[in-house]
């Protein structure tokens, strides 16, 4: 049981340690963002077609960054079931 108990924990802070640098990875995104926006609102110069490159751009980035999250939580709930389906099996 002891194995199983080492796992689970080993499990718990790498999940803990990726949703941390998710979120730090996720404020920088929105930082940029936000400077995008500034900067699309002060840069008259800029084509049209720029700007919906640039939105598009940013709408795709934030697409990829939830896909991905859904992912590594999705993979983090089937390891976490199967080391309690099987520390349930030695028990």
């Amino acid at each position: 049981m002891e194995p199983f108990k080492l796992a689970k924990q080993m499990i718990d802070f790498n999940k803990a340690t990726f949703d941390n640098s998710f979120n730090a990875i996720a404020m920088l995104h929105e930082q940029m963002e936000k400077t995008q926006n500034t900067f699309l609102e002060q840069a008259s110069w800029l084509p049209q077609e720029g700007r919906k490159a640039l939105c598009e751009w940013v709408t795709t980035c934030r697409k990829g960054r939830e896909n991905f999250k859904t992912v590594v939580d999705d993979s983090f709930k089937k390891v976490e079931s199967y080391f309690a389906n099987a520390s349930g099996c030695n028990a």
